[in-house]
């Protein structure tokens, strides 16, 4: 088994575990825009010390290209340790020079590896 088979795609039992990737589907070459990535967008993903979101990442595999390009790696630590509870939701800004996919990766510690991606459109 390789790790790509161990990734997930489709929310079950009612609880959102795929990381939602909010960016716009067109943007201009060598401009700077938003992108959010959140798990639990429609239905919030428990976040308790026994059940929550472990990381976020988030990649850019531009058209024709054969690996990704990380753009970010971000770690939740407080699940619930004292009065500090973290939510599963990133935002970063980026530009690209052409278009390709967002493609994010999430891990719950008790369900797993799950991800998700979207088309962007650079346009000159």
């Amino acid at each position: 088994m390789n790790i790509g088979e161990l990734y997930q795609s489709a929310d079950w039992k009612g609880e959102k575990h795929v990381p939602a990737i909010d960016a716009p589907a067109s943007v201009k070459a060598g401009e700077e825009f938003e992108v959010l990535v959140q798990v639990g967008k429609e239905i919030e993903h428990p976040n308790t010390f026994e059940h929550h979101i472990v990381w976020i990442k988030l990649y850019y595999l531009p058209e024709g290209a054969k690996l990704p390009i990380e753009i970010g790696d971000y770690n939740f630590s407080a699940h619930g340790e004292g009065e500090a509870l973290t939510s599963p939701k990133v935002s970063t800004k980026l530009k690209l020079a052409k278009g390709g996919k967002l493609i994010s990766t999430s891990y719950c510690n008790i369900h797993g590896l799950w991800t998700s991606e979207v088309d962007i459109k650079v346009e000159a």
